[in-house]
């Protein structure tokens, strides 16, 4: 029986092979794409109590330089005592996510009366609580997303964003640069090593980060092989959509220093969240319980310092 992993990349694949543009044509269009702004350097940052830390982050990058190590460390340093000093210290960085819909559960508002979700006002929202990043689904067919969602999301906030998507082609990589992304998803289950090399070559010479999601430990192995330096530990099994929240604690361990680590999926509240900044993730990255939310700012507040507030718990 076809899982829901099987039928995404099947139709991916399909639109892929009928997709008769240059590679070459988009690559040359790549070179007219303003700078990105870092996604792995704003996970990096520990603390983020001011608008300084995020201000000095987008005029680096947006301006052509770099952040270093020094850089981050010097930002870092900058937004601690303004954290403290407010009694909200950050214990993970939180990605949140946009999205509409999910294959398993359709509509993620339909059953609360609420309006359908609005890319830049959330966004606006989730910077206000303090997401250091954003994903955003571009899947049309599946999750109705949409390149508009990210670039309203992307144009109404300072925070890097991850084009969230099925990566199946070259073509894939040079569109998320194209449309504004600033950080591409590759799903090694997805992928023969072959692509996931080249892929990940292809994104970090366009100047995009790319987050490499695994859900096990051989599928670790193969993303560290390429040099991923930001990893994704999934905690939801693709073919079933069932959450093991013992995997992100158990591949965290293998996991080496110099690679950010990000937990995904099944993260239903502060609590999850203690657990994983326990076990040494850097960020979470937090979709279907922000959507959701009557109140994402506070939402996300809560997740950011693993504190109980109106981050509601939610089944998944």
């Amino acid at each position: 029986m076809a899982t829901y992993l099987d039928k995404i990349l099947s139709w991916h694949r399909e639109r892929a092979h009928a997709d008769s543009r240059s590679l070459e044509v988009l690559l040359r269009k790549v070179e007219g794409c303003p700078p990105t702004r870092s996604f792995r350097a704003s996970l990096s940052l520990k603390s983020r109590g001011s608008e300084r830390c995020s201000t000095e982050l987008r005029d680096n990058t947006e301006s052509g330089g770099s952040t270093d190590s020094r850089d981050i460390t010097e930002l870092r340093g900058s937004t601690e005592s303004a954290d403290n000093t407010t009694g909200t210290a950050e214990i993970i960085s939180v990605i949140a996510e946009i999205k509409r819909r999910t294959p398993s559960k359709g509509d993620l508002r339909a059953s609360m009366n609420r309006p359908s979700v609005d890319a830049a006002a959330l966004a606006c929202s989730y910077q206000e609580g303090g997401a250091r990043c954003l994903s955003v689904l571009t899947d049309k067919y599946w999750f109705d997303g949409s390149e508009d969602d990210l670039q309203h999301a992307r144009s109404a906030t300072e925070l890097p964003v991850l084009r969230k998507d099925f990566t199946v082609d070259a073509r894939d990589v040079v569109d998320a640069k194209i449309m504004g992304a600033d950080c591409v998803l590759l799903i090694v289950a997805a992928l023969s090593d072959a692509q996931l090399d080249e892929f990940f070559c292809l994104a970090s010479s366009i100047g995009l980060d790319v987050l490499v999601e695994v859900h096990d430990e051989a599928e670790l192995h193969r993303a560290l092989d390429i040099g991923a330096n930001i990893v994704g530990v999934n905690q939801r099994d693709l073919a079933t959509f069932n959450v093991d929240r013992s995997r992100a604690v158990r591949i965290a361990e293998l996991i080496p220093e110099g690679v950010i680590r990000v937990a995904e999926s099944g993260i239903r509240d502060p609590q999850d969240v203690q657990m994983l900044a326990k076990a040494s993730y850097h960020a979470v990255l937090v979709g279907e319980m922000l959507v959701r939310s009557s109140d994402p700012v506070a939402a996300v507040q809560a997740l950011r310092n693993g504190q109980a507030g109106e981050a509601p718990h939610v089944s998944v």
